[in-house]
């Protein structure tokens, strides 16, 4: 009871001190109180409803029994976040997002490609991951390699167009003034173009940066080696270890955060200019 009447009474004091933040304290730090706050809110009320119904770690662990899972098994979990997150879903985000933006690169140039590749880019988005992830497992094998591939299939669609949305931004007066000073296709590119590309560019980057983890941990479900989050999700989930389930969510979570923050990094240094970077 004591732990049921804890999260009714933190719920509403956590939502008063995060609109006094809001409104009186300096932007920067609510930027990064108000979160923090809402978060450790959450725990907490997660622990407390656990601890006060009784729920068996079977069905929902307590956080507490999470964070324990996780500090017993650190070398298991960065093992699979290795395998996973840096081989798998880093190294297809990559390859994904530079395959994009070259076949973006093309379409600009080529009208028969716009109506070519467009089209199959947009088929391979809408096919279901569960029905190309067994395919590509099967033809690049159970290493990171085949999650790569998953990958790419999942990123290169929104990047791509994305893309192509950005290289159009330009203004036509912007570029009748770069044909006055008789610059050609690829220093218009370089010098107007891609600039005006870049806030484009990056919001493709950062939804790949979601589908990247997600596409790799689904991937190693249809045939992985013995480590990799997507292996240990399903074998944990199988013993009824919901603890470990919850680690790998938890490690999964971290790393997207932390990936979507760095191209969020890159974005603000490299498009500084633009009015949605300006404080």
């Amino acid at each position: 009871m004591t732990w049921l009447l804890a999260a009714l009474l933190i719920w509403p004091l956590a939502w008063g001190l995060n609109g006094v933040l809001v409104r009186r304290a300096p932007a920067r730090m609510a930027r990064v109180a108000v979160p923090l706050i809402f978060g450790l809110t959450v725990v907490f009320v997660w622990e407390a409803l656990v601890r006060g119904f009784g729920i068996e770690p079977v069905i929902l662990p307590a956080p507490s029994k999470v964070a324990q899972t996780f500090a017993d098994n650190r070398s298991i979990l960065w093992l699979d976040f290795v395998q996973t997150g840096l081989k798998g879903a880093l190294a297809g985000w990559v390859i994904g997002a530079m395959a994009a933006v070259a076949a973006a690169l093309l379409i600009d140039r080529s009208p028969f490609l716009t109506r070519g590749l467009l089209p199959i880019g947009n088929l391979v988005a809408v096919l279901p991951i569960v029905g190309i992830a067994p395919i590509l497992v099967s033809w690049f094998g159970f290493d990171w390699q085949s999650k790569a591939a998953v990958v790419v299939a999942m990123v290169f669609f929104p990047i791509l167009v994305n893309t192509v949305a950005g290289l159009a931004a330009a203004d036509r007066m912007q570029r009748d003034l770069m044909r006055t000073y008789a610059a050609g296709w690829g220093a218009t590119l370089w010098k107007l173009r891609l600039p005006a590309a870049m806030p484009f560019i990056f919001n493709g980057l950062k939804i790949g940066t979601t589908l990247a983890l997600i596409g790799a941990i689904v991937a190693e479900y249809f045939g992985s080696k013995d480590v990799g989050m997507g292996f240990r999700i399903t074998t944990a989930a199988g013993r009824l270890g919901a603890d470990m389930v919850w680690a790998e969510i938890w490690v999964a979570a971290l790393a997207g955060s932390v990936f979507y923050g760095l191209v969020a990094l890159v974005e603000r240094w490299a498009t500084f200019w633009h009015p949605s970077q300006r404080g």
